[in-house]
């Protein structure tokens, strides 16, 4: 490969880890080509963006982004895989759901502004929880008050002097 296509690559893989928020380093190595075309469509359903890397390559581009990605580093060998994501979560529960006795294992992960290393660290990414989660339990914890207001009136008969019955039944 020449010198100017292996910049190009390098340059094209740091402007793809800058678009995406985090990434996932798996292990391709024991993979055959059915197991990837699997994986592949796994990654298409879940919006998952999945590139096969040369490992100095990667570690190259890494070496070009703002930010110290060196605990990654060790990571590179054998084949690689890299998952972009804008969800942090989304590869580990894919990872989760099709690996199959270890295989694709994970390398790595750049989630969240930290790094996971190792598969160990897989349930800890798929407990990582996504934006729309956190909203989610934001509003079903604002609505709560609401709706024991809300039963408390029903409970009542609508009528004041039920209400506070009921309210004061309660502890």
């Amino acid at each position: 490969m020449r010198k100017e296509d292996k910049n190009a690559i390098i340059a094209q893989l740091a402007e793809t880890i800058n678009e995406y928020a985090h990434f996932y380093l798996i292990d391709a190595t024991a993979m055959n080509a059915a197991a990837t075309s699997a994986l592949r469509r796994e990654c298409y359903k879940s919006e998952v963006k999945m590139v096969l890397v040369k490992n100095t390559l990667l570690h190259k581009a890494l070496e070009t982004l703002e930010g110290d990605f060196s605990p990654l580093y060790g990571c590179l060998k054998g084949t690689t895989a890299v998952l972009f994501t804008n969800t942090a979560n989304v590869p580990a529960k894919m990872l989760k759901k099709v690996a199959k006795d270890g295989i694709p294992g994970l390398k790595a992960a750049y989630a969240e502004e930290s790094f996971y290393i190792g598969a160990e660290q897989l349930d800890a990414l798929t407990s990582i929880k996504s934006k729309n989660e956190v909203i989610a339990d934001v509003i079903a914890l604002l609505q709560s008050p609401a709706k024991n207001v809300i039963s408390a009136l029903q409970s009542g008969g609508n009528t004041l002097h039920g209400v506070l019955k009921t309210l004061g039944e309660r502890e």
